[in-house]
């Protein structure tokens, strides 16, 4: 990654209120090229997320010999009759990479190498590691970097993993078990799994592929042996990464619309839907357009975001604004992502005057009059969400790297200033009518 990029957060001049485009779901995105390379049959993934996270995950990919063609906003991916051994796989900071794409390596006939960014290197890896040996891999390493030496008829069968630190775990084994020659029965044992969504995602991504998946039993999931179907597909917006700009309408009173929202989704980004309404602001569905007005006043709240935990930094810059205090729980295994994000908000806020507790599974936010200092992000695009909406309503914050952003989101920066821009021209041509 390129050195850190020092920005000044801007301060809104009036209400925002802006339409925005957000980009494309990485989850569903990298979910998408993951069975599309396990596929029996070429895939055209229409409208993916051009980001850090996706560009490594193709790279991976392509490294395993699938055959991946980038043209006018649509990508044709042509799985490969063997994958290949033999290369390194660049992981950068990007779950969905170290977790999805070690299972199909355990397809591939020889060594094939996983490494990363340093920061990753301490991301929890040793549940699926442990369940690839099970299953007829060798692999060597505990986490980043590590080793998988793979065979093309891997076994498969029953596996027990504890998925509570990830569940990206649950997702990677999912996404290849049918590829295995006995397919794949796991087996959860451990507290309960975080970020439910994603896992529902990943079923409904397979079924939809012609996958058999008995998920009936709690806590286990038994996916037959069998062929994966080609299937085209359109990706739906990042509803997660549309977070921060709903949020930016419900601190500074006015009214963000997010254009294409679905009216069923299984991202858990939808989740903010809800946690906006219950901090005070107005919510709205409209036929594909989500509009969120911000009111008078910011609620505290007491939130269980064990299904939506990426939203928690935004969830946490809202609260430390808001009247009382609030309570975030669910959610201890966000320790574990880009960094640990628990300390990072409590460090951050507290830094900014603010006073807040970690939990044993969260945050308790006590609001306090807030003011301007360095908002360190540590590599991670979800804090620098953070930070920028807090900088809106707080003067002189400065982010110390907005680059970060570009792991799923490289365009966040000129957005963000276009969303700024586009209300101070609404706030004048209100002035004008009245």
């Amino acid at each position: 990654m390129s050195g850190l990029r020092q920005w000044a957060a801007p301060q809104a001049p009036a209400p925002i209120t802006a339409t925005v485009v957000v980009p494309s779901s990485k989850s569903e995105t990298n979910r998408a090229l993951i069975l599309a390379a396990l596929a029996s049959g070429p895939s055209v993934i229409r409208g993916g997320l051009e980001a850090r996270d996706t560009q490594l995950m193709r790279d991976a990919l392509r490294a395993l010999g699938v055959d991946i063609v980038e043209d006018s906003g649509h990508w044709q991916i042509t799985p490969p009759n063997a994958f290949v051994a033999g290369g390194t796989i660049d992981c950068g900071l990007a779950g969905t990479v170290m977790r999805f794409v070690p299972p199909i390596a355990a397809l591939a006939d020889g060594l094939v190498r996983f490494d990363g960014d340093q920061q990753a290197y301490v991301r929890p890896m040793g549940p699926m590691l442990d369940a690839l040996r099970v299953l007829g891999a060798t692999v060597d390493g505990e986490a980043l970097p590590f080793t998988i030496s793979g065979k093309p008829q891997i076994r498969g069968g029953t596996v027990t993993l504890d998925a509570s630190a990830s569940s990206q775990f649950l997702s990677g084994l999912l996404l290849a078990g049918a590829r295995y020659g006995d397919g794949i029965d796991i087996r959860h044992v451990g507290p309960e799994i975080p970020s439910r969504p994603h896992i529902q995602m990943t079923v409904a991504m397979l079924r939809e592929r012609g996958v058999t998946i008995d998920d009936t039993t709690p806590n286990r999931w038994v996916v037959s042996p069998g062929t994966i179907q080609p299937r085209d597909l359109t990706i739906e917006p990042d509803l997660s990464n549309a977070a921060p700009f709903l949020a930016a309408a419900a601190i500074t009173g006015g009214t963000v619309t997010v254009p294409n929202w679905p009216r069923v989704t299984l991202q858990s980004g939808d989740a903010i839907r809800d946690i906006l309404r219950r901090f005070g602001a107005r919510v709205a569905l409209e036929g594909v357009n989500l509009l969120v007005q911000g009111t008078d006043h910011i609620h505290g709240v007491d939130l269980d975001l064990n299904a939506a935990a990426e939203l928690t930094p935004v969830v946490a810059a809202v609260a430390a604004l808001a009247d009382h205090t609030s309570h975030i729980r669910g959610v201890a295994h966000i320790r574990g992502h880009e960094t640990d994000r628990l300390a990072a908000l409590e460090t951050e806020l507290d830094r900014l005057g603010g006073h807040v507790n970690q939990t044993d599974d969260g945050l308790t936010i006590h609001p306090r009059l807030l003011g301007g200092d360095l908002w360190h992000t540590y590599a991670d695009h979800r804090m620098a969400h953070a930070g920028a909406l807090l900088g809106l309503v707080i003067p002189e914050i400065v982010l110390d790297d907005i680059g970060c952003t570009s792991k799923t989101m490289p365009g966040f920066e000129q957005l963000w200033t276009t969303m700024i821009n586009d209300s101070v021209q609404a706030s004048a041509g209100e002035a004008i009518r009245q």
